[in-house]
């Protein structure tokens, strides 16, 4: 018998205010901190990425004394970014990178599998074999195509009132295979793509960093959360739907105690216009970031993309946005900015 879960507890039909509230008034407790380690490219190429994600890993299993290695399942997850398109996705050296590393600790490439959303973009960007010469970076690799279908579990949801019928910002592909059949019960829960944390002994987040206009941040929260579960268009209706998902999401002790942690380039990210890529507003910094901590990165990020917008002429992202805070509140992490504490390791 499944033990009670945060999922089984949102699936009473609690509205994600309410239990964003109910948390309020009874905070969980506060961990320390956790710390940023930084690590700066020589390149934008696999070998340079190779040597940073080396180090950032090595710095992060001395500091924390986990490591990254096969246990009992021997399988590990990379939840990628594509759907920005060509332009703004997970850099591929990164990849990699991370694969070399995981290789060097014990996994089999077999048993290193990546996940995406969509199949296109997942193709445009490179990592499905191309068409043409049906050859991939990735060979040996499974590829997850979470819009598939194939990849979540009935049992694990999770439950909102929100209806799903409407066009959101990716539309066309995330509403085309809607069954106009399917219940009011069906249409407000959005699914979890498993093979992350029931198939892994850990899954690492691979992020980029672009603006959005509902969700304020698209990074390291999103990539972890709405673009790892279906049925995720119905909350973009509302501004503060969303970012009350997103928070909640982030929140599942189960894909918590598996997400071992996020590692995220800034070969590019955009400051707005996101998240369709456009690259008159698009920035690169030959850093790559490791954490345990998908607020504080997302809040750095936040203010990154604040100073280009100020820079540019535009508005900040909107305060109103409480992604971040939601999440905090939550104790997924931490928007204090000025105390984070990020280690050089090169």
């Amino acid at each position: 018998m499944m033990r009670l879960s945060f999922l089984q507890v949102l699936a009473t039909g609690l509205f994600a205010a309410a239990t964003l509230t109910a948390h309020a008034a009874n905070p969980p407790p506060k961990p320390p901190m956790a710390p940023i380690w930084e690590a700066r490219l020589q390149s934008f190429d696999e070998a340079s990425y190779g040597k940073a994600v080396e180090t950032l890993i090595e710095n992060f299993e001395r500091t924390t004394g986990q490591k990254l290695v096969p246990h009992q399942k021997k399988k590990v997850g990379l939840k990628i970014y594509t759907d920005s398109g060509p332009g703004m996705a997970t850099p591929i050296p990164l990849v990699q990178a991370v694969i070399a590393a995981l290789e060097k600790r014990g996994f089999e490439p077999k048993n290193i599998f990546l996940v995406g959303l969509n199949q296109l973009r997942l193709r445009m960007t490179g990592y499905l074999p191309s068409l043409v010469t049906g050859k991939t970076p990735f060979e040996g690799h499974p590829i997850y195509v979470l819009e598939s279908g194939r990849y979540y579990d009935p049992v694990w949801f999770y439950d909102s009132p929100l209806p799903q019928r409407f066009d959101p910002v990716f539309a066309a592909e995330q509403t085309k295979d809607y069954d106009a059949n399917s219940t009011k019960d069906e249409d407000r829960k959005s699914f979890l793509a498993t093979p992350l944390f029931l198939d892994a002994d850990f899954w690492i987040n691979l992020p980029v960093y672009t603006d959005h206009p509902t969700l304020g941040i698209n990074g390291a929260l999103v990539n972890a959360t709405l673009w790892n579960a279906s049925n995720t268009a119905r909350f973009f209706r509302s501004p503060a739907n969303a970012p009350a998902a997103v928070a909640e999401m982030s929140a599942i002790p189960e894909l918590r105690q598996t997400w071992v942690c996020t590692i995220a380039s800034l070969e590019h990210y955009q400051y707005i216009g996101g998240p369709f890529f456009n690259s008159l507003y698009s920035e690169s910094e030959p850093l790559v970031w490791l954490s345990t901590d998908p607020v504080i990165m997302d809040a750095l990020m936040r203010a990154r993309i604040d100073d280009w917008r100020k820079r540019s002429g535009f508005e900040p992202v909107s305060e109103e946005i409480r992604t971040l805070e939601f999440a905090e509140t939550l104790g997924v992490g931490s928007t204090k900015i000025k105390s984070a504490k990020i280690i050089d390791v090169q």
